[in-house]
């Protein structure tokens, strides 16, 4: 996670016309062959969800089938809602690259939390101190607050525009 990150902003900051390079690269020819492609990226996606489900439903019911048909209950819904929401996504990022570059830089800090999370549980120990646990509320600001700030900076962009084009 953090090196497919890294390496998207790096392309995105240094390399602006790679993108539309390698899509004209990976032309898909067929309506079937973009569906199964959208279909397995979904379900890869999908994996962590899975796993979220299998610890939350530890517990449920009187068989380990309740939880097993919970789950994919579960894992069909994210992936058909994953794929009513990616167009809109995929134009709203259009309009607005920050804001990818902001969810990649997300992944970022996602991936050093689970890295300082892992070394905590497993009493990992870095120049003779145990590392400690990082509350998520950290974690939750921070996301919080750097939307706010995108969002502030984007109605402000808006609204630039909108003057300058009645003058």
């Amino acid at each position: 996670m953090l090196y497919k990150s890294t390496s998207e902003i790096h392309e995105k900051v240094e390399l602006p016309s790679h993108d539309a390079d390698v899509i004209k690269a990976k032309n898909i020819t067929t309506l079937s062959k973009a569906i199964i492609q959208i279909v397995i990226i979904d379900f890869i996606f999908s994996i962590d969800s899975i796993l979220t489900a299998i610890g939350m439903t530890n517990g449920i019911g009187d068989s380990p089938n309740d939880a097993l048909v919970l789950m994919i209950i579960a894992v069909v819904v994210s992936i058909i809602i994953m794929m009513v929401f990616a167009n809109p996504i995929r134009v709203f990022i259009n309009k607005h690259p920050s804001m990818q570059l902001l969810a990649l830089s997300f992944l970022i800090l996602i991936g050093f939390m689970l890295i300082a999370e892992a070394a905590h549980l497993s009493h990992t120990k870095v120049f003779e101190q145990e590392v400690g646990a990082i509350p998520k509320g950290y974690l939750y600001f921070a996301i919080a607050f750097s939307l706010l700030v995108e969002f502030l900076n984007m109605k402000l962009k808006k609204k630039i525009e909108l003057t300058s084009t009645k003058n």
